[in-house]
């Protein structure tokens, strides 16, 4: 089961990273490239505690439909969402803030497991990955844009 673990520095303040990573809004930006749509669930706005979003995106050549739910949430300094459906036997998302004196250290944690035994565990090893962090790591960059200038405003106001 891979752990994909990062940590992003952004200078803003917590509880601004803290709701741009939870906004709908925001990840569709982020995952302009894939095309990604909340289709089901909440599809705009901030995702709260117990709440649901359906995702439809393209990633890896075919169109999938992943749904997840917020299942922890202690404002601002974590929340988890995990999947319910998609195409993963496993998949949890923890994200962690910790406040520092010139910002926000913004942390993720995802735990996900692929279908397929061997042949799953094969294509996480050369190719899976490397993909999910890159995913993780253009949303964090988004993030951080959106929370280090003006952009949060239009938002998050």
């Amino acid at each position: 089961m891979p752990i994909i673990h990062l940590t992003t520095f952004i200078a803003a303040p917590i509880e601004r990273v803290f709701d741009l990573s939870r906004s709908i809004d925001l990840h569709k930006k982020s995952m302009i490239h894939t095309n990604e749509q909340a289709v089901a669930g909440t599809t705009t706005g901030l995702i709260n505690e117990s709440e649901t979003v359906t995702w439809k995106a393209k990633h890896v050549f075919k169109t999938r439909v992943l749904r997840v739910k917020i299942t922890a949430m202690q404002q601002p300094f974590s929340f988890t969402d995990e999947m319910l459906d998609g195409d993963f036997k496993s998949m949890k998302h923890e994200h962690h803030f910790k406040k520092i004196q010139n910002g926000t250290f913004m942390i993720d944690l995802l735990n996900y497991s692929s279908p397929f035994g061997g042949i799953g565990w094969i294509l996480d090893k050369y190719y899976l990955a490397d993909y999910m962090k890159k995913l993780i790591e253009q949303r964090n960059a988004v993030i951080k844009e959106y929370a280090e200038t003006d952009k949060w405003k239009f938002i998050l106001e």
